[in-house]
């Protein structure tokens, strides 16, 4: 049943305000993928804070003029999926890569971050960039690793000074 041009309208305003807001993107070929498949797609994909729909791509086209995804333009052919990472970059790779493990019938055809368009083989790459907090958490670890070393070179001469009395007691308890 076709669309009316109301639902056309909204549907292509839903995925413009999402790609504004998006960190990155994926299109993805579905060809060949059950129902249940794509819903168990679905599903990983809102839990991971994922945006996932099945649009045409003509509505696609116009829904992503404007924003930094424009250059997915000529690579939306054929039945594709849209992945967009709303929490963090690597979001919507993530679920896509784990989710072509176990369905190669899905293809990634395009992945866009940042406004750029990456090679395909770089949904790897993508997926293993670091999440908000872990990033927060790396970021802590080099800013706390020279006070951490400074602190242990300040207690070393009085740890190896007890040492030493140590050995020397040890020494003369031997004899």
């Amino acid at each position: 049943m076709p669309m009316r041009l109301e639902d056309k309208q909204a549907l292509v305003a839903e995925v413009n305000a999402v790609a504004a807001k998006a960190y990155s993107a994926i299109a993805a070929e579905y060809r060949g993928l059950t129902v249940e498949q794509i819903t168990n797609l679905r599903v990983k994909a809102r839990k991971d804070g994922v945006w996932l729909k099945v649009v045409k791509n003509t509505l696609a086209k116009k829904a992503i003029a404007g924003t930094e995804f424009e250059c997915l333009k000529d690579a939306l052919k054929g039945p594709l999926i849209l992945a967009f990472s709303r929490e963090d970059p690597g979001a919507a790779a993530r679920v896509v890569r784990d989710f072509v493990k176990d369905n190669e019938l899905l293809v990634v055809k395009a992945l866009a971050l940042s406004g750029k368009l990456l090679p395909t083989a770089d949904l790897e790459r993508l997926a293993k960039m670091p999440t908000r907090e872990q990033a927060l958490a790396m970021l802590m670890g080099v800013m706390q690793a020279p006070i951490t070393k400074f602190v242990r070179t300040l207690a070393e001469p009085h740890a190896k000074l007890v040492r030493t009395v140590a050995a020397v007691r040890d020494q003369k308890q031997a004899a």
